[in-house]
């Protein structure tokens, strides 16, 4: 070892080789780690190699050969920009250490302890030698590019080793530290506050110590961004490809760690920080300071307070905390040295705030409380609303059946105009009653009178929803008044953005589902390390509820497929905490006997039975088929125009069940119409076992080893009436179909058939399992890799999409036992890849779920992942994933859609000219011209009603305002209605946000947490078991 050491220390290439080699094989005594501090010689953790620049200097990319294609010149390119980018890294790695650190230990008398050195550069030194011999590898690569042209697997075997992940994560771990010992020493000693001072102004590009060290933190994510446009220009069958996709694995699967770490270390340091603002002795601290609570969600929010005229009377901004189980809002405290101090620090290293807590609610008895809200939510008679800096009681009022909790005056203008249109019906009710004809007074102006009021009624409503946007209510429980009653008071946020109000009411919404019993807690890591994970890491539980609404039958599961669909009806609140809008159609039936389709509404917090209708025979599969792009229609019709009079016109989304007698259903999936639109039966009436679906065909897989391929229509439906295009993949059944970029896959047996989409032909034929019992019956694909579930074992495979190359295996058994120990026959029964997660259903009712790369690399599984406390009793027959978007215009703020409306006039009528338009304050005066379509009053029949001669108006058209104009809904303009919300940046190109649910099926609802007061096995009739993530942001 000596012998090792000394050859390591000495430079020669002998000696770094066994280095290298030593590391692979993870030498123990490499990884001996200390803590930050604990020693004056940082460096005897890690063993140190130095790296001569004289023997070692940095790669350069050479001229450019002649020849080249235009791929490879941008592939070369690419190459230079990851040669720059390492190499200005490792720069301002030198300068941290040359600049700051060495000099602030050599300084006498030193204006930083050794002890606080070594907090603040921990791992430094280790992460520039990682990155030195990173260079020297790359110095020979480059060298050779143009004869090799392979650069994948050189990442690969310089970032997957464990070194690296273990001097990253120190290093992610200590920045909040290190951060926290560098704003202290600017504020207690001027000394060193000179020093960072001097240095950034000597250096070349003004960076500032901060700007540095947090170079390291974003240094993964620049890694993947070039491997990602390397991968783009490297063509399939190249040499490179493959590892290129095994180095953007590691390098996901690597960042994604180390954010995680960081992500834990600052919520510690924010509940640390607020910690420090509690008094020692209240029972907030205790709680703080136990260990068991998470920080979900922390903002900055501003707090208005209105007067009794709707007017703005106050705003703060707080700092509002969501923990795991309670809310907590403080006031931000400033309390700098001086203000001209305080601008000089947060220049070279950002400054965090004190905080004061001002409340803290058990987060059960938090209500988010929104416009329209029913009257049955909350007793009214019992909240109090903090006006004006005090508190008064505030009674709704009885005109209507909804309560509208927006600014006040809004709110009162609303109900006046509800009041006036009442006036007006009666006056209406009167007027019909009149015996003479006349011009102006008729039921045809009463009733334009009426639709003018209806349509301000709903311009005003529009205004409360736009205001609502950004405007987060929260009902909170306050202390008893004289009578023991309990009162709430109401707590009225200024969001930043809509964005951030949608978050908050989703998390909200969330975190109380996640206390409830059968989610304490939901989900098992058989890795339970030094950091856990946050539990909006994990699916939340939402509900279970039954497949089926009869219970008569012994019905059995199918399949399940969700049909998204918007509703408009949906307020904002609703949209965000519903599960992703559309319906759950949910298929099945008795073996041998008829079948069963169950469709719910997923438009609330719990799945609604909306229809149920029977089919000839049990649901084997369902496939749904999105509406085509407006592009794929357009090309449609160009081609098709001659023949389309005779075929029906373009459907919208369908949905395609595949039965037990061979039948193929077609239904129109158009909300909850079920309109079957086509029906056939398939070759020789073998039952449909997997339905789906490419551009030109629909496939269906058949008991018998047939793949079946139908074609589609001049009219865009499926021809099922033709006889389709059959191709023999095997003997035994077709389990599953698989529909990539170009190809089908096609399972038969222990094999897999590759097809080629378009032509029908068979490319390739490889075998997935060595055991001929071992039938393929699920495969799902993520990135650049397929994972396959068989029929017997309990294990899954991984295979690459372009080579077919068997990369991974994966025993599920292994995960299970945690929850049932001693079970070791466990066959997978369904698969499902969702927003990085595989998740894995068995024979057991256990789900376990694995992490996977989001990336186009290849989704190998790295972590021992997690196991659901939360599954069935039976085997979970299916797995499937609900996802839907929220519209754009629920984004836009209210200065948006005032832009929008300016581009786009009320009417097409013509406006008056500025000359003869009274001016907007007049009109204020003389009150609001109370018109809807009635331009002129002058064609309907009768005498005009007036003490005057009216005068004629120039052009033949009486001088009032055109159809809906805007101009008579000035009132919106008001400053005082509400407060607009400030704008954001990042939501400038911000175009949707995705809902999505997890769906499993099976007999009954089983909870396998011992300790839980939940039954073991509930029921045994067919069960869906609904997880819920955050919106996806």
């Amino acid at each position: 070892m000596t012998q090792l050491m000394k050859a390591a220390r000495s430079g020669t290439k002998d000696g770094l080789e066994k280095t290298k080699i030593a590391v692979m094989r993870k030498v123990t005594f490499l990884h001996r780690k200390e803590a930050p501090g604990d020693s004056e010689e940082e460096d005897m953790g890690f063993l140190e190699v130095t790296v001569s620049d004289m023997k070692h200097p940095p790669p350069e990319l050479g001229p450019m050969p002649d020849g080249l294609s235009p791929q490879q010149v941008v592939r070369r390119h690419i190459l230079g920009s990851i040669v720059q980018s390492e190499r200005s890294y490792v720069d301002s790695l030198k300068r941290i250490l040359q600049d700051y650190r060495h000099p602030l230990m050599e300084m006498e008398p030193k204006a930083l302890s050794a002890r606080k050195c070594q907090v603040v550069f921990f791992r430094l030194k280790e992460i520039l030698h990682c990155h030195s011999m990173f260079q020297i590898a790359l110095f020979s690569r480059v060298a050779e590019w143009d004869a090799t042209e392979k650069i994948g697997d050189l990442f690969v075997a310089s970032f997957s080793k464990s070194m690296v992940l273990d001097v990253y994560s120190d290093y992610v771990n200590n920045f909040t530290n290190a951060m926290s010992v560098i704003k202290k020493a600017c504020l207690t000693k001027p000394v060193f506050l000179e020093f960072l001072k001097k240095r950034q102004m000597t250096s070349p590009d003004r960076v500032t110590l901060y700007g540095l060290m947090v170079k390291p933190i974003q240094r993964f994510p620049q890694f993947i961004l070039l491997l990602q446009d390397m991968l783009k220009n490297t063509p399939k069958g190249h040499p490179d490809r493959l590892s290129l996709q095994l180095a953007l694995t590691e390098l996901e699967t690597l960042a994604e760690k180390l954010n995680e770490q960081k992500r834990v270390a600052d919520q510690m340091a924010e509940i640390q920080q607020l910690t420090r603002s509690v008094s020692d002795r209240s029972s907030l601290n205790k709680l703080l300071n136990s260990g068991q609570h998470q920080l979900l969600l922390c903002e900055t929010l501003t707090e208005t307070v209105y007067g009794d005229r709707g007017q703005l009377i106050k705003s703060k901004e707080r700092k509002v905390f969501l923990l795991n189980d309670m809310l907590v809002c403080a006031n931000i405290n400033f309390k700098p040295v001086s203000t001209r101090g305080q601008l000089e620090i947060s220049s070279l290293v950002p400054l965090g705030p004190k905080y004061v807590v001002k409340w803290n609610t058990a987060l059960p008895q938090v209500q988010v409380v929104e416009v329209g809200q029913e009257n049955s939510t909350y007793d009214k008679d019992n909240v109090v609303i903090q006006n004006a800096g005090a508190k008064k009681h505030a009674s709704a009022s009885q005109s209507s059946n909804k309560v509208y909790l927006g600014p006040p005056r809004l709110f009162q203008e609303l109900q006046d105009l509800q009041k006036d249109l009442a006036v007006v019906e009666q006056i209406t009710l009167l007027i019909s009653t009149l015996h003479g004809t006349y011009q102006n007074l008729n039921m045809t102006v009463a009733q334009d009178w009426c639709l003018a009021l209806q349509r301000m009624m709903r311009v005003k409503e529009e205004e409360i929803h736009s205001a609502n946007k950004c405007r987060l209510r929260l009902l909170l429980p306050g202390k008893t008044d004289k009578s023991g009653r309990p009162i709430s008071f109401m707590v009225v946020f200024i969001t930043p953005n809509p964005l951030s109000k949608i978050s908050w009411v989703n998390r909200l919404h969330l975190a109380k589902i996640g206390l409830r019993e059968e989610n304490q807690p939901g989900w098992l890591c058989p890795d339970e390390d030094k950091k856990s994970k946050a539990p909006f890491w994990c699916p939340i539980l939402a509900c279970h509820v039954p497949a089926f609404s009869s219970n008569a039958l012994d019905l059995q599961l199918g399949a399940v497929v969700h049909n998204p669909v918007q509703s408009s009806l949906l307020g904002f609140s609703a949209v965000s905490t519903s599960l992703p809008q559309g319906y759950l159609w949910v298929g099945g039936g008795q073996e041998g006997a008829g079948g069963q389709v169950e469709i719910f509404s997923l438009n609330r917090t719990v799945p609604r039975t909306v229809k149920s209708f029977p089919v000839a025979s049990q649901v084997l599969c369902m496939e749904y088929i999105p509406e085509k792009s407006k592009e794929e229609q357009e090309q449609g019709k160009a081609e098709d125009s001659r023949s389309a009079a005779d075929q029906p016109s373009a459907p919208h989304p369908t949905i395609c069940l595949g039965l037990q007698d061979g039948s193929i259903l077609v239904y129109g999936s158009v909300d909850t119409g079920t309109q079957c639109l086509l029906t056939c039966r398939s070759p020789g009436r073998q039952p449909v076992l997997c339905l789906k679906h490419s551009p030109e065909y629909l496939f269906a897989g058949l008991q018998n080893g047939t793949l079946a391929a139908y074609a589609r229509n001049n009219g865009g439906l499926w021809d099922l009436e033709a006889q389709p295009t059959c191709l023999e993949v095997g003997t035994g059944p077709v389990r599953t179909l698989l529909t990539l970029d170009d190809t089908v896959w096609a399972s038969c047996a222990n094999q897999v058939t590759v097809l080629d989409a378009a032509s029908l032909q068979a490319q390739q034929t490889f075998e997935a399992h060595p055991d001929e019992e071992a039938s393929v019956t699920h495969m799902i694909k993520a990135g650049s890799g397929v994972w396959m579930a068989f029929s017997s074992g309990s294990s899954i495979r991984l295979f690459h999409t372009e080579t077919l190359e068997h990369l991974q295996e994966i025993n599920i058994a292994t995960r299970t036992t945690f929850v049932l120990p001693g079970q070791k026959n466990v066959r997978v029964t369904s698969l499902l890849i969702c927003q990085g997660l595989l998740w894995v259903g068995t024979d057991q009712g256990i789900i376990v779920l694995l992490p996977v790369p989001r990336l186009e690399g290849i989704p190998k599984i790295t972590g021992k992942g997690m196991v659901s406390l939360n599954g069935h009793c039976g085997p979970v027959e299916f797995l499937a994933v609900a996802v839907s978007t929220l519209a754009p215009d629920v984004l836009k703020n209210d200065k948006e859609e005032e832009g929008g409306q300016e581009e786009k006039p009320d009417s097409p009528s013509p406006e008056p000219s500025a000359l003869d338009k009274p001016p907007a304050r007049e009109m204020r005066k003389k009150g609001i011209l109370l018109q809807y379509r009635l331009h002129s009053t002058s064609h309907l029949p009768g005498q005009l009603l007036s003490v005057k001669e009216a005068p004629p108006a120039p052009g033949g058209t009486a001088l009032e305002h055109s159809e809906e104009d805007g101009s008579i809904y000035e009132m919106a303009d008001d400053p005082d209605v509400w407060v607009r919300s400030r704008p954001c940046a990042r939501d400038a190109h911000r175009k949707e946000i995705s809902s999505v649910a997890i769906i499993s099926g099976g007999r009954g609802y089983r909870n396998f947490n011992p300790s839980s007061k939940l039954p073991a096995c509930s029921e045994t009739d067919s069960t869906l078991l609904i997880w819920q993530v955050p919106l996806m942001l």
